[in-house]
């Protein structure tokens, strides 16, 4: 077996009304450094020593899916390092799964399709949203029907991101527990024209309107923005300062503003002085999605 790496990208998901179907790659990284090795070693991000590579996710996953396979996974070293914070709505599993997914479909040869890895992924992770992106790159909107996992990637899209990441974890659990079990019929109708607004507007380049049906939503973050620490600050403020509409990154905490082109880094710094809590960072929208090399 030849060495090789695995890169995987964050993704924001829901971008706003898109719940659970929309998501958005971006340039923070999950790597995997693998090579052959006479036993089993897993040195993790979180930790310098050389981890009991049974208890590790993403060598549960890659086992996982090489016994689908009726495949033995041989014996690798693996470097795990990563830029995405765990637990701050910046698909940090979904990210995990895939470079799981990818060690076994690598090591074993199991010459997956990009539809499989999406299949495989979203039956873990339980929805595409974060998957479709991680893997495809760029803005996704994806969405499981019966039996069939049907996507497309938005064209490229022309603007900037700030993400505003506390130094807070919340559990994707504890922010899906405060959501209706259902909604009413003109609730809903409501929130999908909302949604189907900011990709027309985006597709459309109106960035302006995309951004303010962004902070329309109604089927999350009514719900959702009591978690979120200054919630109504950073949107509040990212707005004075040109940002386009800033939305609840995934389940939160974090937050995403979308913000023309070249001034990401004028919108951050007030915030940051704002924000000492925070990280506020300018980034950009991955548009490869996961890579081998």
């Amino acid at each position: 077996m030849k060495s090789f790496k695995i890169s995987v990208p964050a993704s924001s998901g829901n971008v706003g009304p898109g719940f659970d179907s929309t998501g958005l790659a971006i340039n923070l990284y999950l790597t995997l450094e693998v090579t052959e090795s006479e036993e089993w070693e897993f040195y993790s991000h979180s930790s310098s020593s050389n981890n009991n590579h049974e208890e590790n996710f993403i060598f549960k996953i890659a086992k996982q899916t090489a016994e689908r396979h009726d495949k033995t996974l041989p014996p690798c070293k693996v470097i795990e390092k990563s830029d995405i914070p765990l637990a701050r709505g910046l698909g940090s599993s979904a990210s995990a799964i895939l470079a799981g997914i990818e060690l076994a479909n690598h090591a074993c040869n199991l010459s997956l399709t990009l539809q499989e890895k999406l299949r495989y992924g979203t039956e873990i992770e339980g929805h595409p949203d974060n998957i479709a992106p991680a893997l495809y790159g760029g803005l996704v909107i994806s969405v499981v029907t019966e039996d069939e996992i049907d996507w497309i990637q938005i064209p490229v899209i022309d603007v900037d991101l700030v993400l505003y990441i506390p130094n807070i974890e919340l559990k994707t659990e504890a922010a899906r527990n405060v959501l209706p079990d259902s909604y009413p019929r003109n609730h809903a109708a409501s929130a999908s024209g909302i949604s189907n607004m900011v990709i027309a507007s985006l597709l459309s380049g109106n960035y302006e309107l995309a951004g303010k049906m962004m902070e329309r939503d109604l089927f999350h973050e009514p719900y959702r923005a009591e978690l979120i620490p200054n919630f109504d600050k950073i949107r509040m403020e990212a707005k004075k300062h040109g940002a386009y509409g800033t939305v609840i990154s995934g389940a939160g905490p974090t937050m995403l503003s979308i913000v023309p082109k070249g001034k990401a880094a004028a919108i951050a710094k007030p915030l940051q002085v704002l924000l000492t809590d925070y990280q506020v960072e300018t980034l950009d929208i991955d548009l490869q999605g996961m890579k081998v090399e």
